[in-house]
Parts: structure tokens; C-alpha cells; sequence
């Protein structure tokens, strides 16, 4: 098809990424080799099943040659495995290796996919899972109403304090009284670092399988900067694998325990995850993986073990902590007084009594993109949220330190400044305001500029 407008808008968004600055926690962007393996004729594939492991120890799975072996057989419903087998046992191992884990699932096509299917694995319809609220930072995968999973199980929100750490009395009040079959510790908008050891003896006591869903520090964990909850009594973690990770679009389950035959009717239990696990992605919630995705998974995998990950880890959690105490001194309120890892969260209404939304559309109009985010104290949260969520793992990754960090926290001002005067949403078209709006978004334009897109290095 000639003069596809597709390609056209498509470089278009390259514009937009190439001259603004991506401030959304949970986006991030991918090398070339990440993009190259992503539109590589591994699109073409058809592949539903598992690589086999038979004959390979878990110590195996940290030689890349043991595990690419042609010779091992595969456990696939078509023909033409050989080279998706090594792939995606390549992945398999950098993800184990990466996470220290015994297993790792790298079929999920999402976070949602992955955390469904460890539910499916573990849980009968109408058992009690342990979850953070949403309004409190939880996610939508962790037992909102309006999800699929919610109504299937039956999920308990615990919150969390007003200095906006898990409410770990509540956590374990509610442990003991409900004994939910799963507690899961994993949020969207949460600042602080998790108490695994004190949710673990929790769930020891009453049998739980341990759950973390480390999406939005999966990369923080792999830099070697955040706790691994697989290495504090957690079974299971899942992730996606884009955000801190720096890979594609997809998801990721990581667990402790018996590596058998995903062919293998295996009893329900906590050793068994890792089977049972395998068994609820295919054929229990998914059909055939995306091994174009898969491949990319191992090639950002493969980047993440290299030494300069772990530095690029530290320069996040040191760009948020610049960039929140910029905003801070500029007379921004943040949840939680601050933050610990990537995100930070703005109370804007609270600020300057801006709702976070007008603020979300403001900053926008000046290249500077992040979300509106609901707050523990919002009532109509979904349309009106009082608060604003941003982070520094997209903007880290284009090279950027603290002194442009402190910039952003000036542009940000210099916009909230704007939104007062102005007063009301409906008024931001106002041409009226539109050269102030333009005069930052000049500047905003010319730093992006000085630190290119990854695959727009030589």
C-alpha cells in the first residue's frame, strides 16, 4: 500500500519523542537492538507451547551455550522451533539470572497477562487475595471493580499511611482475619521502598503465596538498587518488561521453585509455582506467545546484566530525588514528602489549586508529558484527580543528570504559575496565554534536542 498515513504518523510520534520530554513513570525508551529484534521476521512465527528443559539444571541456565543446544527437544504444537527455542531459552536464562530466580515465564503479553495468570495458578473463582488499594496506589490489575480478575476473586485492599508508606498494622490485621490465599505487594504510584521481610513472616503465618508486582522498579531491582523480593521469602514477582527495564512491551513471571515438565500434571503447591505457573500462561490464559516480543525481552535482558545498567539504576533514583526536591523548593507538595525510587507524586491541587488533569493538559502544551494520578483523599478521583505522577527513567536514559532535572522542576512552576492565572481548564486554548506557553516550550524543545533518542546514537 503506497502512502501508508500510517508511517507518516509514525514519524510524526518519532517528532514528538525526539523534542519533549517523556516524564511518565511507566514509559521509557528502547535501544536499537530492543527495536531491531521487535520488527525482526520472528513476527511470523507461530509458536504456543514451551522450550523444553529436559536435561538442563537450573545451574545450567547461567551458560547461554548449555541452554541454546539445537539437540534438546521442544514441547510445541507446530513445526520449525529450532531457533524460537534457543531464543526464548536465552531469555529464560538472562531473566533468571537478572532476578535470581529458579523459573522465569517470559510468554505474558503484559503486566495484566502475567499478574491473571499467577492468580489462575494458585487460586479457585472466589478466593481471597490481599491487595493494595488503588486509591492508595495500587493498580487496576490488583482487584478494581471494573477488571475482569475482580470478579472472579475476591480481593481486600490494604492502604497506606499518611506519610504514605504500606500500612503494614492494616496488612497484617487484615492477613490474619481473612486469610487470603495470595498477599500481593505491587502499586502504580507508590514512592517508597517496600518492608518485604515483614510481609513475608506475615504470610508465613498463614500459608500465603507471596506475590510482588515490581513493574515499575523491575529495573531498579535488576541495577541492583532496590530490593528483590524473590530474595526475601517472595514465590512469585511479575513484571513488565518496558518501564525501568528498558525493553518492550510485554510481561514477565519470575518464581522460586521446582522446574518440571510444563506438561506435567503437578500438585498445588507453594514448590510447584514455577510449574503451575507455565501451565495457567498456556494453555490456561494465553494462546500463542509473540516471540518477536520475546526475542526483544532477551536482547533488553541481555543489556541489563552489563555494568552500565546498574549505573544507569542509580542515575534514576538520583534524578528523582534531584527533581523532587526541585519541586519541592519551588512550593510543590509531594505524596509522601518526597521519593525513594523512581515516581514522584504531586498533590497540585493541594499546591497552587490546580487540579492535577488541568495541570496534565498544560504541561503538555510545552513538551513536558506526564499523567494526572489520583491521590488517598480524591473522591472523584477518575475525573478530577488532585494530584500529577512523574519520573526519570525516560529522561535518565537520554543522558540527562540533576542540573536538568532542576530545570524541569523551574518549567514546571513556570506552567503551574500559568494554570492559576488562567483558572479554569476550559481556558488553556486561550490565545490569550499562548505565548507564554510557546516561550517554554522553545526551551523545553532545545534541551530535548541536546540529548538524543537511543537509536539516534552513532
Amino acid at each position: 500500500m503506497k502512502n501508508d498515513p500510517v508511517f507518516d504518523l509514525i514519524n510524526q510520534e518519532n517528532e514528538r519523542q525526539r523534542e519533549g520530554l517523556e516524564l511518565i513513570p511507566s514509559e521509557n525508551y528502547v535501544s536499537t537492538g530492543v527495536l531491531r529484534a521487535m520488527g525482526s521476521v520472528l513476527t511470523n512465527k507461530y509458536s504456543e507451547g514451551y522450550p523444553s528443559f529436559r536435561g538442563i539444571t537450573t545451574d545450567d541456565f547461567w551458560d547461554e551455550d548449555k541452554i541454546s543446544e539445537e539437540k534438546l527437544t521442544n514441547f510445541r504444537y507446530y513445526g520449525g522451533q529450532v531457533n524460537v527455542d534457543r531464543i526464548e531459552r536465552l531469555a529464560i536464562s538472562r531473566a533468571m539470572r537478572l532476578f535470581h530466580a529458579d523459573h522465569a515465564n517470559v510468554q505474558p503479553h503484559s503486566g495484566a497477562n502475567a499478574n491473571e495468570a499467577v492468580y489462575f495458578a494458585w487460586c479457585e473463582p472466589g478466593d481471597k487475595i490481599l491487595a493494595m488499594n488503588l486509591a492508595h496506589g495500587g493498580h487496576l490489575t490488583h482487584g478494581s471493580p471494573v477488571t475482569r480478575s475482580a470478579k472472579i476473586y475476591n480481593f481486600i485492599a490494604y492502604g497506606t499511611t499518611p506519610e504514605g508508606d504500606i500500612d503494614y498494622d492494616e496488612l497484617e490485621r487484615l492477613a490474619l482475619s481473612e486469610k487470603p490465599k495470595i498477599i500481593l505487594v505491587g502499586y502504580s504510584a507508590f514512592m517508597k521502598v517496600p518492608d518485604f521481610d515483614r510481609v513475608a513472616k506475615i504470610g508465613k503465618k498463614i500459608g500465603a503465596l507471596l506475590m510482588a508486582d515490581m513493574a515499575h522498579v523491575a529495573g531498579l531491582i535488576a541495577g541492583g538498587v532496590h530490593p528483590n523480593p524473590l530474595d526475601h521469602g517472595f514465590q512469585v514477582m511479575t513484571t513488565t518488561t518496558h518501564k525501568t527495564l528498558r525493553g518492550p512491551r510485554g510481561g514477565l513471571i519470575l518464581s522460586k521453585g521446582n522446574v518440571a515438565s510444563p506438561l506435567k500434571k503437578p500438585e498445588k503447591t507453594l514448590e510447584n509455582i514455577p510449574i503451575l505457573i507455565d501451565r495457567a500462561v498456556f494453555p490456561g490464559t494465553q494462546g500463542g506467545p509473540l516471540e518477536h516480543v520475546i526475542a526483544a525481552k532477551a536482547v533488553a535482558f541481555g543489556e541489563a546484566l552489563q555494568p552500565e545498567f546498574q549505573t544507569y539504576a542509580k542515575n534514576i533514583v538520583k534524578n528523582a530525588k534531584a527533581l523532587a526536591d526541585g519541586l519541592m523548593s519551588r512550593g510543590f507538595i509531594l505524596q509522601g514528602g518526597g521519593t525513594e525510587n523512581h515516581l514522584v507524586l504531586v498533590n497540585v491541587k493541594k499546591s497552587f489549586g490546580v487540579s492535577g488533569k488541568m495541570f496534565e493538559k498544560a504541561l503538555d502544551l510545552v513538551g513536558l508529558t506526564l499523567n494526572a494520578n489520583a491521590l488517598p483523599e480524591d473522591k472523584a478521583a477518575a475525573f478530577r484527580p488532585s494530584g500529577v505522577r512523574l519520573g526519570t527513567p525516560a529522561i535518565t536514559t537520554r543522558g540527562m543528570g540533576v542540573k536538568e532535572m532542576d530545570k524541569i522542576a523551574e518549567w514546571m512552576k513556570q506552567v503551574v504559575d500559568i494554570c492559576v492565572k488562567i483558572g479554569e481548564e476550559e481556558k488553556l486554548e486561550d490565545k490569550k496565554y499562548q505565548p507564554e506557553f510557546d516561550k517554554i516550550h522553545t526551551e523545553v524543545k532545545k534541551l530535548a534536542l541536546k540529548f538524543p533518542l537511543p537509536t539516534e546514537r552513532k
